[in-house]
Protein backbone atom coordinates (compact mmCIF):
# COMPACT_ATOMS: atom_id res chain seq x y z
CA UNK A 1 0.00 0.00 0.00
CA UNK A 2 1.30 3.13 -0.78
CA UNK A 3 1.44 6.38 1.50
CA UNK A 4 -1.53 9.07 0.79
CA UNK A 5 0.30 12.32 0.20
CA UNK A 6 -1.34 15.64 1.50
CA UNK A 7 -3.08 17.08 4.46
CA UNK A 8 -6.02 16.49 5.75
CA UNK A 9 -9.15 18.46 6.21
CA UNK A 10 -8.70 18.91 10.00
CA UNK A 11 -4.83 19.51 9.80
CA UNK A 12 -5.64 22.61 7.28
CA UNK A 13 -8.00 24.25 9.28
CA UNK A 14 -5.53 23.69 12.33
CA UNK A 15 -2.78 25.68 9.68
CA UNK A 16 -4.62 28.29 8.95
CA UNK A 17 -6.00 29.09 12.24
CA UNK A 18 -2.37 29.45 13.72
CA UNK A 19 -1.29 31.60 11.10
CA UNK A 20 -4.88 33.90 11.57
CA UNK A 21 -3.77 34.18 15.06
CA UNK A 22 -0.18 34.92 14.55
CA UNK A 23 -1.21 37.64 11.98
CA UNK A 24 -3.71 38.65 14.27
CA UNK A 25 -1.13 39.99 17.35
CA UNK A 26 1.90 40.53 14.45
CA UNK A 27 -0.08 44.03 12.76
CA UNK A 28 -1.00 45.91 15.67
CA UNK A 29 2.56 45.75 16.83
CA UNK A 30 3.97 46.55 12.88
CA UNK A 31 1.42 49.24 12.90
CA UNK A 32 2.60 50.64 16.28
CA UNK A 33 6.20 50.10 15.21
CA UNK A 34 6.12 51.81 11.72
CA UNK A 35 3.95 54.69 13.78
CA UNK A 36 7.09 54.99 16.04
CA UNK A 37 9.58 55.09 13.46
CA UNK A 38 8.24 57.33 11.38
CA UNK A 39 7.40 59.92 14.14
CA UNK A 40 11.19 59.58 15.51
CA UNK A 41 11.93 59.98 12.01
CA UNK A 42 10.24 62.84 11.96
CA UNK A 43 11.63 64.59 15.19
CA UNK A 44 15.06 64.06 14.14
CA UNK A 45 14.42 65.49 10.60
CA UNK A 46 12.99 68.65 12.31
CA UNK A 47 16.14 68.66 14.46
CA UNK A 48 18.26 68.59 11.43
CA UNK A 49 16.79 71.56 10.05
CA UNK A 50 17.15 73.41 13.28
CA UNK A 51 21.12 72.30 13.45
CA UNK A 52 21.29 73.02 9.58
CA UNK A 53 19.74 76.77 10.29
CA UNK A 54 22.59 77.32 12.96
CA UNK A 55 24.78 76.45 9.96
CA UNK A 56 23.26 78.86 7.94
CA UNK A 57 22.66 81.82 10.59
CA UNK A 58 26.89 81.45 10.90
CA UNK A 59 27.58 81.28 7.59
CA UNK A 60 25.51 84.35 7.10
CA UNK A 61 26.66 85.80 9.70
CA UNK A 62 22.90 86.63 10.19
CA UNK A 63 20.03 85.73 11.91
CA UNK A 64 17.63 83.23 11.13
CA UNK A 65 14.54 81.87 12.13
CA UNK A 66 12.29 78.98 11.34
CA UNK A 67 8.75 80.39 11.59
CA UNK A 68 5.90 77.84 12.62
CA UNK A 69 2.61 79.23 10.72
CA UNK A 70 -0.50 77.72 9.45
CA UNK A 71 -0.20 75.66 6.52
CA UNK A 72 -3.44 74.59 5.26
CA UNK A 73 -5.31 74.10 8.74
CA UNK A 74 -2.11 72.53 10.31
CA UNK A 75 0.95 73.74 11.32
CA UNK A 76 4.07 74.14 8.62
CA UNK A 77 7.32 76.08 8.75
CA UNK A 78 9.70 77.85 6.74
CA UNK A 79 13.40 79.41 7.38
CA UNK A 80 13.17 83.08 7.32
CA UNK A 81 16.23 85.75 6.43
CA UNK A 82 16.71 88.76 8.97
CA UNK A 83 16.68 91.70 6.17
CA UNK A 84 17.34 94.68 8.01
CA UNK A 85 19.55 93.47 10.66
CA UNK A 86 16.98 94.43 13.72
CA UNK A 87 16.30 89.90 14.27
CA UNK A 88 13.71 88.07 12.06
CA UNK A 89 9.91 89.55 12.72
CA UNK A 90 6.66 88.60 12.22
CA UNK A 91 5.95 92.01 10.91
CA UNK A 92 9.39 91.91 9.03
CA UNK A 93 8.39 88.60 7.53
CA UNK A 94 4.56 89.29 6.25
CA UNK A 95 5.88 92.87 4.58
CA UNK A 96 8.87 91.39 2.87
CA UNK A 97 12.09 92.61 4.71
CA UNK A 98 12.66 89.31 5.53
CA UNK A 99 12.83 86.82 3.11
CA UNK A 100 12.25 83.66 2.63
CA UNK A 101 14.70 81.38 2.38
CA UNK A 102 12.73 77.78 2.18
CA UNK A 103 9.89 76.80 1.18
CA UNK A 104 7.37 75.84 3.57
CA UNK A 105 7.26 72.27 5.01
CA UNK A 106 4.28 70.26 6.99
CA UNK A 107 5.39 67.50 8.75
CA UNK A 108 2.27 65.07 7.15
CA UNK A 109 3.76 65.87 3.73
CA UNK A 110 7.07 63.66 4.82
CA UNK A 111 5.67 61.72 7.61
CA UNK A 112 2.26 60.76 6.91
CA UNK A 113 0.34 60.95 10.31
CA UNK A 114 3.24 62.90 12.23
CA UNK A 115 1.84 66.46 13.08
CA UNK A 116 2.50 68.79 15.65
CA UNK A 117 0.82 68.85 19.04
CA UNK A 118 1.09 68.13 22.68
CA UNK A 119 -1.89 66.07 23.86
CA UNK A 120 -4.17 67.05 26.71
CA UNK A 121 -2.70 65.13 29.92
CA UNK A 122 0.24 64.18 28.62
CA UNK A 123 2.94 65.85 30.66
CA UNK A 124 5.84 68.25 28.83
CA UNK A 125 9.50 67.68 29.36
CA UNK A 126 9.28 69.91 32.46
CA UNK A 127 6.33 67.50 34.20
CA UNK A 128 3.30 69.60 33.35
CA UNK A 129 -0.10 68.84 32.48
CA UNK A 130 -2.01 70.63 30.47
CA UNK A 131 -5.89 70.37 30.62
CA UNK A 132 -5.96 70.78 26.60
CA UNK A 133 -4.41 69.77 23.67
CA UNK A 134 -1.66 71.88 22.77
CA UNK A 135 -0.16 72.97 19.48
CA UNK A 136 2.84 71.48 20.18
CA UNK A 137 5.16 74.77 19.60
CA UNK A 138 7.10 75.85 22.65
CA UNK A 139 9.59 78.58 21.26
CA UNK A 140 7.35 81.40 22.39
CA UNK A 141 4.40 83.68 21.54
CA UNK A 142 5.86 85.11 17.78
CA UNK A 143 6.53 81.10 17.36
CA UNK A 144 9.91 81.86 15.75
CA UNK A 145 13.06 79.82 16.61
CA UNK A 146 15.88 81.97 15.98
CA UNK A 147 19.44 80.94 15.66
CA UNK A 148 22.43 83.53 15.74
CA UNK A 149 25.30 83.85 13.66
CA UNK A 150 27.11 83.36 17.30
CA UNK A 151 25.86 79.84 17.64
CA UNK A 152 22.80 80.82 19.73
CA UNK A 153 19.11 79.93 19.59
CA UNK A 154 15.80 81.03 21.05
CA UNK A 155 14.94 77.72 23.52
CA UNK A 156 11.97 75.78 22.99
CA UNK A 157 10.70 72.89 22.30
CA UNK A 158 8.91 71.30 19.84
CA UNK A 159 6.09 68.35 20.28
CA UNK A 160 5.20 65.73 17.74
CA UNK A 161 2.71 63.50 17.68
CA UNK A 162 2.27 60.26 15.56
CA UNK A 163 -0.99 58.02 16.17
CA UNK A 164 0.68 56.79 19.44
CA UNK A 165 3.89 57.67 19.42
CA UNK A 166 5.04 61.07 20.86
CA UNK A 167 8.67 62.79 20.38
CA UNK A 168 9.78 66.07 21.39
CA UNK A 169 12.68 68.00 19.98
CA UNK A 170 14.35 70.68 22.41
CA UNK A 171 16.89 73.68 21.64
CA UNK A 172 19.00 74.76 24.37
CA UNK A 173 19.18 78.86 23.27
CA UNK A 174 22.98 79.58 24.49
CA UNK A 175 24.34 76.81 22.77
CA UNK A 176 21.97 76.14 20.03
CA UNK A 177 21.96 72.35 20.94
CA UNK A 178 19.49 70.20 20.12
CA UNK A 179 18.05 66.86 21.66
CA UNK A 180 15.31 64.70 20.82
CA UNK A 181 13.65 63.02 23.31
CA UNK A 182 10.58 59.92 23.42
CA UNK A 183 7.64 59.99 25.19
CA UNK A 184 7.35 56.28 27.02
CA UNK A 185 3.60 56.56 28.00
CA UNK A 186 3.76 53.24 30.30
CA UNK A 187 6.44 55.21 32.47
CA UNK A 188 4.92 58.37 31.82
CA UNK A 189 8.41 60.02 31.27
CA UNK A 190 10.32 61.43 28.47
CA UNK A 191 13.80 59.80 27.58
CA UNK A 192 16.58 60.98 25.12
CA UNK A 193 17.26 59.34 21.89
Amino acid sequence: MAAAAGFTAIELLFSMAVAGAVLAVALPLTHSALDDLRTGMAARYLAGRIVGARVDAVQRSTRVALRFEDAGGELGFALYMDGNANGVRTADVLSGIDPLLTARQRLRDRFPGVSFGLDAAVPDLDGQVRQVMDDGVGVGNARLLTLGPDGTATSGTLYLRGRQARFAVRVLGATARVRVFKYHAGARVWRVQ
